[in-house]
C-alpha cells in the first residue's frame, strides 16, 4: 500500500526535481505521489515550492551560519522549506516536526533528523529578524550577466524585485472589461486587462463558469490588442496553446485558426473555447509545415520564457541557458515561414515572453534585413507608454514596469507588414 504524502513532503520532492534534475515544476507535478494528494494539498505543495525557489538565496543565507558543510540534497531542501516557513510566519512546532518527519522517512537521510531539528529550532529563534534585512535574491549569473549588458544593472535589480514580489492575477474579459472589474472589485488596467491582487481559487470567482473571462497576464494580452479591428479577418494563431490570444481574437470577431504542435496543450484551449462559447478551428501540427493564406498571423514563438520568472521562479534554477541559440534559430525560421503564409499587405505580430534582445528586437531587425519591403507598423494605441517603444518599432515590456500596480511579464512584440 502506498505511503501517504503531505503538501510539505511533495514540495520537497518538487524542489529536488527542479534543483537536482533540472526539471521545470510543470513537468515535475506528476506521478503517483502527486496524484494521491487532494487538490488543496497540491496547491499548497506548489505554493511552498514556488516560494522557496523565489527566496532560495535568502533561505541559504539564513542557513549558512548553522551548517558546517552542505548536507545531502534532500536534507538541504527540507531545511530550505522549513526556513522559508519559519521566517515568514509559520508555526514553529508544526513546521519543525514535519520537516523532521520527512527526513526520518528517508532511509539515506534519517541519521540527520537531529541536525534538522536543531538547525530549524535555531532558525525559528533567529531567522525572522535576519530575514527582513536580507537583500533581494539575484538571478543566476547565466541570466543576470546578459540582462545587465542589455538593460543595465539598475534595471535588472528592479526586475529582481519584481520577481520576488510575485504576480497578481490578470484576467481578459470576453466582452466588457469595465463591468468585469466592477463585478470582481479589481483594477481595470489602461490596456483593458482586469487585475486582482488577491484572487483565491480561480474557478470559484464570479463569471468563471459562465465563460465571462479567462486568465491572461496583462503583457501577454497586448500582442492581440495591437491588431485593433479584426472582425471577419482570417487570422492564424501560431503556437497557440494555452490559448489566451486565440480567445481574444475569436472574441473580437476574427475567423481564427489556432495551431500548436502539442495536442495535450491544446486540450486546455478546447476547454476554454467551450466554457466561453467562442469558436476557432484547432489544428495540431508543426508551425513550419503549416500551409494556408491569412490576413493576419500572430506568432508567439517558443523562447527562453525569461520574462515569466515572477510567475515561474523555477525557470532560472532548472535551466542554465542551454538551448537558447537553437530557439533563436527556430524563431527566425518561424518568422520566415509565417511571412510566406500571409496575404500581400498582411500583418504578422511577432512576440516572445523573453527578456533577451536576441529573442526580440534582434529578430525583427534581422527579419527586416532578410525580407526587402517588409516594414514595422508603429503601434498607435493610446495605452502604450512611451518608454515601452524600442528603436526598431516594437514594444519592450519588463517585469519592473508598472511596479506600483504589481508589474507585468517581460515581453517583446512587433507588428510586421508584408509588402502589398
Amino acid at each position: 500500500m502506498p505511503q501517504p504524502t503531505t503538501a510539505r513532503a511533495q514540495a520537497v520532492a518538487l524542489l529536488g526535481q527542479v534543483l537536482g534534475q533540472g526539471r521545470l515544476m510543470s513537468e515535475a507535478m506528476t506521478g503517483p505521489a502527486w496524484e494521491r494528494l487532494a487538490p488543496p494539498d497540491r496547491a499548497a505543495a506548489q505554493r511552498l515550492a514556488t516560494e522557496v525557489l523565489r527566496n532560495l538565496d535568502r533561505c541559504d543565507r539564513v542557513l549558512r551560519p548553522h551548517l558546517r558543510k552542505a548536507p545531502p540534497a534532500l536534507v538541504r531542501n527540507v531545511l530550505r522549506l522549513g526556513t522559508w516557513e519559519l521566517c515568514t510566519g509559520g508555526a514553529a512546532h508544526g513546521v519543525v516536526n514535519e520537516c523532521v518527519q520527512i527526513v526520518s522517512a528517508d532511509r539515506r537521510a534519517n541519521s540527520m533528523k537531529g541536525l534538522v531539528n536543531a538547525v530549524l529550532r535555531r532558525v525559528a529563534e533567529e531567522g525572522p529578524a535576519q530575514w527582513a534585512k536580507l537583500r533581494v535574491p539575484r538571478l543566476p549569473r547565466w541570466l543576470r550577466d546578459p540582462l545587465s549588458a542589455a538593460w543595465g544593472r539598475e534595471a535588472v535589480t528592479a526586475m529582481e524585485a519584481a520577481h520576488l514580489a510575485g504576480a497578481p492575477l490578470d484576467l481578459t474579459a470576453r466582452s466588457d472589461p469595465q463591468a468585469l472589474a466592477a463585478r470582481l472589485e479589481g483594477e481595470l488596467l489602461p490596456t483593458g486587462s482586469v487585475r486582482l491582487q488577491e484572487a483565491g481559487q480561480v474557478s470559484a470567482l464570479p463569471g468563471y463558469a459562465e465563460g465571462d473571462w479567462w486568465v491572461q497576464d496583462a503583457a501577454a494580452a497586448m500582442p492581440a490588442r495591437l491588431l485593433g479591428e479584426v472582425t471577419g479577418l482570417r487570422v492564424l494563431d501560431l503556437c497557440a496553446a494555452p490559448g489566451g490570444k486565440t480567445l481574444q481574437l475569436a472574441a473580437a470577431g476574427a475567423r481564427v485558426t489556432a495551431l500548436d504542435i502539442s495536442d495535450a496543450r491544446l486540450a486546455r484551449l478546447r476547454q476554454n473555447l467551450e466554457r466561453t462559447g467562442l469558436s476557432a478551428e484547432i489544428v495540431t501540427g508543426d508551425a513550419l509545415e503549416h500551409t494556408g493564406n491569412y490576413d493576419v498571423i500572430l506568432l508567439d514563438a517558443p523562447c527562453s520564457a525569461t520574462g515569466t520568472i515572477r510567475r515561474h521562479p523555477d525557470l532560472p534554477h532548472a535551466r542554465q541557458g542551454e538551448g537558447i541559440s537553437e530557439l533563436i534559430e527556430l524563431q527566425a525560421a518561424m518568422i520566415d515561414h509565417a511571412l510566406g503564409l500571409l496575404a500581400p499587405g498582411g500583418r504578422l505580430v511577432f512576440c516572445t515572453c523573453s527578456l533577451i534582445p536576441d529573442e526580440g528586437e534582434c529578430q525583427v531587425e534581422e527579419a527586416l534585413a532578410r525580407h526587402p519591403g517588409l516594414a514595422v507598423q508603429q503601434p498607435g494605441a493610446d495605452w502604450i507608454e512611451p518608454h515601452w517603444r524600442s528603436e526598431e518599432g516594437g514594444l519592450r515590456l519588463r517585469p519592473d514596469f508598472w511596479a506600483e500596480r504589481g508589474g507585468m511579464d517581460g515581453f517583446y512584440m512587433a507588428v510586421l507588414v508584408k509588402p502589398a
